[in-house]
């Protein structure tokens, strides 16, 4: 992100990186089920320096997939959820 930003011209110094993270199953899975849920993919996890500490997170799936009010994805989105957390939990 910062390289990102720089190259545009803009003076961001903070170490920030985004890993765009997709499992092609699932992504087709959820997109045909409903379209809109293009908007959230791919899945994200953000690591970053805050306070002389490393940070990672994501933004839930469940979460996002709330906004399209749809029992069937929010079952995957909650499966998915699942294994995002995990990976992240094993990286610390």
């Amino acid at each position: 992100m910062k390289a990102k930003l720089q190259e545009k011209g803009v003076d961001f110094n903070q170490t920030f990186h985004i890993l765009e993270v997709c499992n092609p199953v699932e992504a087709k899975r959820v997109l045909s089920e409903n379209s809109l849920v293009g908007y959230f993919l791919p899945c994200k996890i953000a690591v970053y320096e805050e306070k002389e500490k490393t940070r990672i997170g994501l933004p839930k799936p469940t979460a996002l997939t709330g906004l399209v009010e749809n029992d069937n994805l929010m079952a995957i989105a909650t499966d998915i959820e699942k294994r995002l957390i995990a990976c992240v939990d094993k990286s610390k």
